[in-house]
């Protein structure tokens, strides 16, 4: 099935806003319309009977907070057609069922003040958990690491590559968004060092260069016919000694995107969320993309 829309999970928050903002321009590259799904969460029965959470407050969320967050859209983007849905329903349900009919689903999260990384709430963990298409997580402007949603284009789309399990979901995405954004494509694959290193042993240089080389013949024979696919773009690999998290945090102070996978686990139990892409979700500052893959 086609995908017919870039969609974004608008709330009324600053970081809603600043994913509104990304997402459209990630809807004019991509030649697509912009979908702002606005998702109202009914209140308790005896709340819903305060005051301060009557019909007057339903109605300021569920029509002023969506037009208002379309018509800023618009202004900034003219080019791009902006739809709106309003959805009732438990927020992290309602995303990962709207993120099925699109390209890719675009989330706010908040930068932490101070200090590079993510703020990444229940919700946003929860959709990322279970949606079947690609989350974007974009910080909120105004972040003080200077690496928010204005990022400058020029700098590299990141991939996170496991080489021993290579998904071609995951590559596609990477290099169609590096290609999508002219921009380069770094892909940072880490390994485990020799378990000596951990054991106060003295390091044995030769066995660590075989290891290295070894390692970097793999990830060059997975990403051959990559680079044969897209023949114009710059491809810079990267396969370093480390957990790969750690070197994926590092990059992304200088990338555009970072592009993590995610397995698609069907059973209920379990870790839906894999430690890299968890740790990269929390601390990273560019843009996260998670992409699901079997």
């Amino acid at each position: 099935m086609s995908r017919t829309t870039v969609t974004v999970g608008l709330d009324g928050s600053p970081e809603s806003r600043a994913a509104a903002d990304w997402a459209a321009r990630e809807a004019k590259l991509r030649g697509l319309p912009l979908k702002l799904v606005n998702v109202w969460e009914p209140a308790p029965e005896p709340l819903a009977q305060a005051p301060l959470l009557g019909p007057e407050t339903h109605q300021h969320w569920t029509e002023h907070i969506p037009r208002e967050a379309a018509d800023g859209v618009r202004a900034a983007h003219p080019e791009v057609d902006v739809l709106i849905e309003q959805v009732t329903g438990r927020p992290a349900e309602v995303l990962a069922d709207a993120a099925r009919d699109g390209e890719l689903l675009v989330l706010g999260s908040r930068g932490l003040s101070g200090v590079g990384g993510f703020i990444v709430g229940s919700v946003g963990l929860a959709v990322v958990a279970h949606a079947e298409r690609p989350v974007v997580l974009v910080r909120a402007e105004g972040d003080t690491s200077g690496t928010d949603v204005g990022v400058p284009p020029s700098r590299p789309v990141v991939l996170g590559l496991d080489t021993r399990a290579p998904d071609d979901t995951l590559i596609g995405f990477a290099f169609e968004a590096a290609l999508l954004h002219g921009t380069s494509l770094r892909v940072v694959h880490g390994w485990d060092a020799p378990p000596y290193i951990g054991h106060g042993m003295a390091p044995d240089f030769e066995l660590d260069a075989q290891i290295a080389a070894e390692q970097d013949a793999v990830l060059t024979e997975v990403l051959r016919p990559w680079k044969q696919k897209f023949p114009d773009l710059e491809v810079v690999s990267d396969s370093l000694s480390g957990k790969a998290a750690d070197h994926l945090v590092d990059a992304s102070h200088e990338a555009s995107l970072v592009v993590v996978g995610r397995r698609i686990r069907r059973s209920p139990l379990g870790a839906h969320i894999g430690p890299v892409a968890h740790a990269v979700l929390h601390h990273a500052t560019a843009p996260v993309a998670v992409v699901p893959h079997d």
